[in-house]
């Protein structure tokens, strides 16, 4: 059987730390998304798709 008490724990952990470490996850993914310099990169991602091969810089 499992201990009750150990469970209460890990639920009040999971309740309070939890949602504070997904807030900031959330947060940092925001914030990377629109920092500064990355609109070139996710302009190119975006219209990857639409590219064919011929478009691509040969090295």
């Amino acid at each position: 059987m499992s201990d009750p008490v150990s469970y209460d724990a890990l639920r009040h952990i999971a309740d309070s730390w939890g949602l504070l470490a997904m807030v900031v996850l959330f947060a940092t993914f925001v914030g990377w998304t629109f920092r500064k310099g990355s609109r070139q990169r996710l302009d190119d991602a975006a219209n990857m798709i639409f590219r064919d091969g011929a478009d691509e810089k040969a090295d």
